[in-house]
């Protein structure tokens, strides 16, 4: 099935080429990053964290939303969803890969990266999260290609794929879950000391993630001549706006809990997020963007008019991606190291080699997930004539 991905049009082709080029822009300030340094972004000593780790936190919550098609197709048998499952497996898959070239660039050195395979330790996390997030992507690759290769032959999927199948239903749980523990399991930043910081990790990633999804099936749509069908995209939908109201309300409750308690190590970070602090704001017009995005996107998600009007349901998904991306691929990373254990701000804000390399890594997972999908929709197109 791989030839399919060399057949396009021009319009195929123009776009690969725009992403290759933004793949070697980003590379370009790779090396330049490589030869200098981390000091040449805006991480510091007391923001060790940045952009890098940001899309990190936000992929792998992409990658575990594919679980929100897997689950009722697979295990519920809503066979509707047959015709886009393959699909958020395959954009698991990107996100799985656009994961691990942001640890990869975070590291400066990227042999250090060798460490957590040499002198691997089960009681760190970041060990724990290397084989939860290679194992499921493989899990992905494994069984959307061979589901995806029997529908082409007109045969059911051999059994021990579905053996797979089960297991990744509880392991892209386990993805997200991990990572959100990476964050609750340091005891000195406030922020991310919260029970219930897993399952703010999940609902975010299931409305982020399906509302991705429904752009994507509706690209698809329109640039070729498969359906992805109105139900599964009204489907997503629902499952979107379930997901993004306990989103929201998980915050509320940390926002209360910081408040009400009036503990200062709660209040200073969010303090500084939406209202700044010691004289340093920078974040405060991105987060009140990203609440009334995300307020916004309820209004349109909860009314079913709206909802169910594909027009209204696009502007819904992409402003409800922009605030989830401003509060966890940013937001977050920052507001938890901010203020210091000391009591002080340090400014952190992603230097333009920092961006450009994060776009050159975009660039890399849109390329591979338009192979991907290029490969997938020609066999459903084939299937279906």
């Amino acid at each position: 099935m791989l030839e399919r991905a060399i057949k396009g049009t021009h319009g195929y082709w123009g776009w690969l080429i725009f992403l290759l080029a933004l793949m070697g822009l980003g590379l370009g300030c790779y090396l330049y990053q490589f030869f200098e340094g981390l000091k040449i972004t805006g991480m510091s000593r007391d923001v060790s964290w940045g952009l890098y780790i940001g899309q990190l936190t936000y992929f792998v919550g992409v990658a575990a939303s594919g679980v929100m098609v897997v689950l009722p197709c697979y295990l519920h048998d809503y066979k509707a969803f047959g015709r886009i499952t393959v699909l958020g497996e395959f954009l698991a898959v990107a996100s799985i890969i656009m994961c691990l070239l942001f640890v990869f660039v975070d590291l400066g050195n990227p042999v250090r990266i060798m460490n957590v395979i040499l002198y691997p330790s089960l009681k760190s996390i970041l060990f724990w999260d290397m084989i939860v997030l290679n194992v499921y992507m493989l899990l992905n690759i494994i069984i959307g290609w061979n589901v995806l290769a029997a529908e082409r032959k007109g045969v059911h999927y051999r059994q021990w794929i579905k053996v797979l199948i089960y297991i990744s239903i509880p392991w892209a749980f386990s993805i997200h879950t991990v990572t959100a523990f990476l964050y609750a399991g340091i005891p000195g930043r406030h922020y991310w000391l919260t029970a219930i910081m897993a399952a703010r990790f999940l609902s975010s990633a299931f409305c982020a993630g399906p509302a991705l999804l429904i752009l994507l099936c509706l690209i698809v749509r329109k640039v070729t001549k498969f359906d992805p069908g109105k139900e599964q995209i009204g489907t997503l939908a629902i499952i979107v706006t379930y997901a993004m109201i306990l989103n929201v309300f998980f915050f509320m409750l940390e926002v209360f809990t910081a408040f009400y308690s009036q503990i200062p190590g709660h209040m200073h970070p969010i303090v500084f997020l939406f209202k700044g602090l010691q004289g340093h704001g920078n974040f405060v017009p991105w987060m009140w963007t990203a609440a009334v995005f995300a307020i916004l996107s309820l209004v349109l998600l909860i009314v079913p008019a709206t909802r169910r009007n594909e027009g209204t349901l696009t502007v819904a998904c992409i402003i409800l991606i922009i605030a989830t991306w401003i509060d966890k691929g940013l937001g977050l990373i920052v507001g938890g190291f901010t203020p210091t254990p000391f009591h002080t701000v340090t400014e952190y804000w992603p230097t333009t080699p920092e961006m450009l390399i994060t776009i050159g890594i975009w660039a890399t997972g849109f390329f591979v997930l338009t192979i991907l999908y290029k490969i997938a929709v020609s066999v459903k197109e084939e299937v279906a004539a």
